[in-house]
């Protein structure tokens, strides 16, 4: 490894296959392609930031160009295509960061330039890191070049985005999915770097880096840089507690205090935890994230193995976790964890994060709250729902008998199967309707216009008397139009109405009754004085229709 560096992401950065972290399968696989020389036509590397996408990229430009074949990726004696690829100075070998080159002409430039052979290596290789980042025309510019490229010319491409790359691309691609690098090969990776730069650090420290990094390399290099500049560190001096305020880490234990305290419904207690953790310098997006994961754990911990071997928890604090989830009901866990979900999105709304997370807390408590009391009152209300189930039916039976007296006459059963109570003491605001015309106006009153449109145009009244209204229907009245009716009628009158269909002719709809008067209004107009006067003076008049305005008004 190069020592000529200072940053140790850049110090400790792997020269050939051999030295990268934790892409064992994916190493394996481009040496047996060279060794055979089935190289494709473009490598594509795809993975979180981090885990050695344009490192392989660079590594692979080496290998296909080194001076000596039998050798190949020369390390302490580097031919001078190692050493000029590695110092990124080697004519045959352009990388290109599309992020800052993205229009088609830069691709053009690269396609002209792709015409003419390699200098001084076997191969001409371009590395293309973000390719993502290339306009769609760019990308349009490079299908054919990448399908059918000369024997000499190789692309090797990295994103973080694979996702968004054209398939058209992808097809023409050998594909390889970097993978993040697990907890023990990342803490192991570590201690060889701090043994090599001949420090000490704390294993806990260690693992605490590893954490934060989320396996990715160069940020655990970048971490363990900070600890090692931080004025703390004086080797093996710097105990965890130190490392966790340089990260700005809070330690989990204050969590699952606080959700402890907040299952019990303590609102002093709960804030003031949380505000321990705000002071130690922790954004409420992190705070929020670490809630949701130990939400995760409290449901989970019996389906993970590991949970209490890692750093974020003791054994007491494992068995505090073990102990809470027996406690907490998942009906409870499942409603902390779509509300913190939720709480996310809403915390870009505000101003003062800190302060929406305190409110989202203390939701959280009226929530607890509100499950507990409805689980007290379950029994209660379930066997008080019962009851009013009996009473409901034994209703429904007694209707049920006094109507069937009648002859001739059919009922729908949706009539009998009214959810609203009869009870008279809970009924207010009863309001009398005695004629059809009273009952289109109570619709209007009460904004149901769908149903003052059904017994306008499609309903023919027969009579109408003593909470009886007896019909006939055209085929456009609404299939639900019976039971909207009965329901509506008892909701404002009180008082259950029968609506019977008859097979007798009624009268006609009221739209074709306004229609009837509306023409006859038309023709006494155009046959009076005033109508010949006007006619004269305006020839082109034309009366189409005649509108009371104090009955719109009305309405």
């Amino acid at each position: 490894m190069s020592t000529n560096k200072k940053v140790l992401a850049i110090k400790y950065r792997p020269q050939i296959f051999d030295e990268l972290v934790g892409q064992n399968i994916i190493v394996d696989a481009i040496k047996k392609s060279i060794e055979l020389n089935k190289i494709p036509n473009a490598f594509l590397f795809t993975g979180i930031r981090g885990v050695g996408k344009t490192t392989i990229a660079r590594i692979l430009a080496k290998s296909l160009n080194c001076s000596d074949p039998e050798k190949k990726n020369c390390l302490d004696n580097k031919c001078e295509n190692c050493k000029s690829i590695e110092e990124s100075r080697h004519i045959d070998v352009l990388e290109m960061d599309a992020a800052s080159k993205t229009g088609v002409d830069d691709v053009r430039d690269l396609i002209e330039f792709a015409r003419y052979g390699p200098t001084s290596s076997k191969y001409k290789i371009f590395i293309i890191d973000e390719v993502h980042m290339l306009s769609k025309q760019a990308f349009n510019a490079l299908l054919k070049t990448l399908e059918e490229p000369p024997e000499y010319l190789k692309f090797i491409f990295a994103t973080t985005e694979v996702n968004k790359i054209p398939v058209t691309v992808l097809s023409r691609c050998q594909r390889f999915d970097l993978m993040r690098i697990s907890y023990d090969e990342l803490l192991k990776f570590l201690k060889k770097v701090i043994s090599l730069e001949k420090k000490k650090i704390n294993d806990d420290v260690l693992k605490l880096i590893v954490k934060i990094s989320e396996g990715s390399v160069r940020d655990s290099l970048s971490l363990l840089d900070r600890i090692l500049l931080s004025s703390n560190y004086n080797n093996d001096k710097l105990d965890l507690k130190s490392a966790q305020e340089i990260f700005g880490y809070f330690d989990k234990s204050y969590l699952i205090s606080l959700i402890t305290e907040l299952l019990k419904g303590n609102e002093e207690k709960v804030l003031e935890l949380y505000r321990n953790i705000y002071n130690q310098g922790i954004e409420p997006k992190i705070f929020i994230n670490d809630f949701i994961e130990m939400i995760y754990y409290l449901k989970n911990h019996k389906n993970i193995n590991n949970i209490s071997s890692t750093l974020e928890f003791t054994d007491v604090d494992f068995k505090r976790i073990v102990d809470l989830s027996n406690k907490i009901d998942n009906r409870t866990i499942l409603l902390f964890w779509e509300f913190s979900i939720n709480i996310m999105s809403e915390i870009n709304l505000v101003t003062n994060q800190h302060l929406a997370i305190e409110m989202f807390l203390i939701r959280l408590m009226y929530l607890k709250r509100k499950h507990l009391d409805d689980k007290q009152n379950f029994n209660n209300e379930n066997v008080k729902a019962k009851n009013e189930l009996l009473d409901s039916e034994f209703k429904k039976k007694i209707d049920i008998e006094n109507n069937n007296k009648t002859i001739n006459q059919i009922k729908f059963s949706s009539q009998e199967e009214q959810k609203v109570s009869l009870d008279e003491k809970n009924l207010t605001n009863k309001t009398k309707i005695n004629s059809f015309n009273e009952l289109l106006s109570i619709c209007v009153l009460k904004k149901e216009i769908g149903l003052k449109y059904e017994l306008e145009n499609n309903v023919n009244l027969i009579s109408f008397k003593n909470k009886n209204i007896e019909i006939t229907f055209n085929e456009n009245l609404d299939k639900n139009f019976i039971k909207n009716l009965t329901s509506k009628l008892l909701a404002w009158t009180g008082e259950r109405w029968i609506i019977l269909l008859s097979k007798k002719t009624g009268s006609k709809t009221m739209k074709q009754i306004q229609k009837e008067q509306n023409d006859d209004n038309l023709e006494d107009l155009k046959n009076s004085d005033f109508y010949k006067e006007t006619i004269n003076l305006f020839p082109d008049l034309e009366i189409l229709k005649i509108k009371n305005l104090v009955e719109e008004s009305n309405e």
